[in-house]
Order: structure tokens, then sequence, then C-alpha cells
């Protein structure tokens, strides 16, 4: 992704000036804490790996932070975060969100609260059955590319909207991600398109524009 990109960028010139820079650091560091579950899951890898230098503590795993923040604290942000962002009315339209753990339960919640008909996209087939039975339409990404309105990433996982769905979705759909990295949408592939013009609306708002004239608005 473009961010960690220039994360990169910044380690690697860190590195040049001073290779033990990282080494140093990571010596006096007594500890750290980490609060999404995808972040744990990475830390829980490094552990394995023999890669982690310093004790974690995991965070999200408490009760009271994944139980609640996840899905409460989601189920209010989404909405100001979308409001804030475009100001559109949510009401009566279609909106997807992609996963329907904690925090896609509580975007999928807030979104059916403002009116909005809301479809979930889940692999899993017990969490795909848990929307069904709260009442959700469950679909995948090709059978609503191209009706949807908005649409809320919440998996964790890579290229879950690539530029290629981007291409065929409706003008000016709205694309978020409220999961745990940025490349859940493929912004980068997206980027290298010769057919597609970035329009800052305002910070961290962009409009990309295609070649056809239609247009999506990525938050």
């Amino acid at each position: 992704s473009e961010e960690y990109a220039v994360i990169l960028s910044v380690l690697q010139r860190s590195l040049a000036a001073d290779d033990r820079r990282w080494t140093r650091v990571a010596a006096s560091i007594k500890g750290v804490t980490e609060e999404t579950t995808t972040g744990v899951h990475r830390l829980y890898e490094m552990q394995q790996q023999g890669t982690l230098l310093f004790p974690a503590i995991n965070v999200n795993d408490s009760v009271t932070k994944s139980k609640f923040d996840n899905k409460y604290g989601c189920r209010h942000s989404l909405i100001d975060g979308i409001n804030r962002a475009t100001d559109v009315l949510i009401g009566g339209k279609v909106a997807v969100v992609f996963g329907y753990g904690d925090v896609g339960k509580g975007c999928a919640e807030s979104l059916r609260g403002q009116g909005a008909r809301v479809v979930v996209a889940e692999v899993d087939p017990i969490c795909a059955l848990q929307a069904a039975m709260d009442g959700y339409q469950v679909a995948t990404m090709d059978d609503v590319v191209g009706t949807a309105d908005i649409f809320i990433t919440a998996t964790g996982c890579f290229d879950v909207i690539t530029s290629e769905h981007m291409a065929r979705m409706k003008h000016q759909a709205i694309v978020g991600n409220i999961g745990h990295f940025d490349n859940e949408i493929d912004m980068a592939g997206l980027a290298r398109r010769a057919d597609v013009r970035r329009i800052n609306v305002k910070p961290q708002v962009d409009e990309w524009r295609f070649a056809d004239g239609h247009s999506v608005i990525v938050l």
C-alpha cells in the first residue's frame, strides 16, 4: 500500500544512516500492546517465527474490548465517518458490509439504523448464517458490485475490493475500509490505472474518476 511504502522508505533511510538503531531501540522496549484482531494475529505469527523481540499484551481479546469496542464503537464511528466525509443521505441506499465479525455486525446494524438496505458478503458459513438470521441479505461481491451505493470492508483480508470492482461500480459509489489494513481496498492497483484520475475532495476523501465518466468516492 501507499502508506506501507512510505514506512519502508523511512526505515531504509534510517538503516542507511545507522544500521543498529532499531536493534538498540528494541532492546530498550519493555513491551507493547495491540488492540486490533488482525494486529494480534500478526504478533502471534511473529512469536511463532521467533521474530517478536519484546513482550506484547493482547488487549484485543479482552472481552471488554473485542465485544464492545469492535461492535458498538464501530457502530457509532462508521456512520459518523460517512456523514462527515460525504454528507449523503444513507436512508434508502444499498450498503454492502464485507465481513460479519464483531466489527461487521456493528457496521451492518448502524447502516440499517439509518434506513439503508444492508447486504452482507461473508466467506465464513457460520458468520454468513448469522447475518441471514439477523435479517440481512447475504450475497457475493459480483452479485451487488453494479447496484450498491456504499461498500464497507471489515475483514482484515487482502484485496477485498479490487480496482476492477471499482471500475464496475455505479457512479459516485462510496467505498471505505474500517478493517485493520488499508490493503483491503486495492488502492495501489487503482493508482496504477492509466484510465483513472484522482481528485482530492477534502482530507481523507478522494474521488477517483474513470475514463468512462463514472467515479467512486474513497474514504
